[in-house]
């Protein structure tokens, strides 16, 4: 008896529009030509897609047609003078694929291939709910690559939160797409347990790592057909680790990043700045005019970041109270001490609404630090720091 593949050489090669596939499997299921709408943004998705695409040129009957849909581009920058466009749309144009930039679903309806209508939605990475409507109305109903083990970081930024949990292993999950709730699908496939050792320090890192995975894990349900109904689950991870309190994977924003000296060690600022820098805190500033003191809380952005002071200091300052050091120095630096004892440093500051300086200017100019407006080479500095005038909050 021939196998699939001897099979497949043998034979002539018939149209998309009539051959099902059937995998060598006596319990497979077969189905249609998948007719696919992919929804889909940034590089993580492109990896399934390119699988796709692939699959479909190599000619195995598989894959028929591939629509892709994304996000419009998006004005970015200050005034929003720039735009930016989804990456996902150059790949979909380079590889020749019909493409749709839509930032709803509301009104719209996929646009049926030459071949037929839709009959498989495959959402990664997308950021918007597939409504019920375009579901029911494919026949195989809708699959999403998630980049972890759900029921663990289920939500937009599950790459961050499994780095910023300081996570040891990863994997990816295939799970059929609800048609009114995010990752609460049943699962189709997923990495086994424990996962793959995460060894990146990134997003970027991880990304690279866990979006081949997904596309692999993609492609393997096309051929086992296990993706068409009656769906068999395969989820294990949330039996396996019951008294789990799982995590969901929201999207970062600035609460994220405001940075909270009283109870981040060292390790935590460090990944954090590596995973969402840049972080931020506020703290009072002091200036004198003509009308007396002012005080204002602003805004410091440690847009390029800290790094640990590996000699040891003995200025002790207060945990998050930030002291310029180096004063008689060609460049002074600010110290930070961490709940945990170690000291941080951070070469320049951003004060909102101004370009990152060096520490000394930033603080010199917004009041940050007692420090003489008129400085130059003569100026004498009592002592060798001084610190700021509130702690960071």
């Amino acid at each position: 008896m021939l196998g699939i593949r001897s099979w497949a050489r043998c034979r002539p090669r018939p149209s998309l529009l009539l051959v099902s596939y059937q995998h060598r499997s006596a319990s497979a299921k077969s189905y249609d030509p998948l007719r696919i709408l992919f929804c889909g943004s940034d590089k993580f998705s492109i990896a399934s897609l390119q699988a796709l695409d692939h699959e479909r040129r190599r000619g195995s009957g598989r894959v028929a047609s591939i629509d892709v849909v994304c996000r419009p581009e998006k004005p970015v920058r200050r005034h929003l003078r720039a735009v930016r466009e989804v990456p996902i749309a150059a790949t979909a144009r380079s590889l020749g694929l019909p493409l749709h930039q839509i930032d709803t679903f509301t009104h719209w309806t996929p646009p049926p291939p030459p071949q037929g209508p839709v009959n498989l939605i495959i959402a990664v990475s997308f950021g918007l709910r597939v409504p019920a409507r375009i579901l029911t109305s494919a026949k195989y109903g809708g699959l999403n690559v998630h980049p972890s083990m759900l029921p663990e970081f289920p939500g937009p930024a599950p790459l961050h939160h499994t780095l910023l949990a300081n996570r040891k292993a990863t994997g990816v999950t295939l799970q059929t797409l609800h048609p009114t709730k995010f990752d609460e699908g049943k699962i189709v496939a997923q990495t086994p347990y424990p996962g793959i050792e995460i060894q990146a320090r990134t997003v970027e890192e991880l990304q690279a790592l866990t979006a081949p995975l997904g596309a692999k894990m993609l492609i393997q349900s096309l051929k086992d057909s296990s993706f068409v109904p009656p769906i068999r689950e395969v989820g294990w991870y949330k039996s396996a680790l019951p008294s789990r309190d799982f995590t969901h994977a929201s999207k970062i924003g600035p609460k994220d990043r405001h940075l909270d000296w009283t109870t981040w060690s060292a390790d935590d600022i460090l990944r954090r700045q590596r995973v969402i820098g840049p972080l931020w805190n506020t703290t009072e500033t002091l200036t004198i005019g003509n009308n007396g003191e002012r005080k204002a809380a602003k805004r410091i952005i440690w847009d390029h970041g800290f790094h640990l002071l590996e000699d040891e200091c003995h200025l002790f300052p207060a945990t998050g109270h930030p002291i310029i050091v180096g004063l008689r120095g060609p460049a002074p630096k600010v110290y930070i001490r961490t709940c945990d004892g170690n000291v941080l440093v951070a070469d320049s500051v951003k004060v909102e609404g101004e370009a990152t300086t060096e520490a000394f200017h930033a603080a010199k100019r917004n009041g940050l630090a007692p420090i003489p407006k008129r400085v130059d080479g003569t100026t004498q500095f009592p002592h060798d720091f001084v610190a700021f005038h509130s702690p960071l909050t």
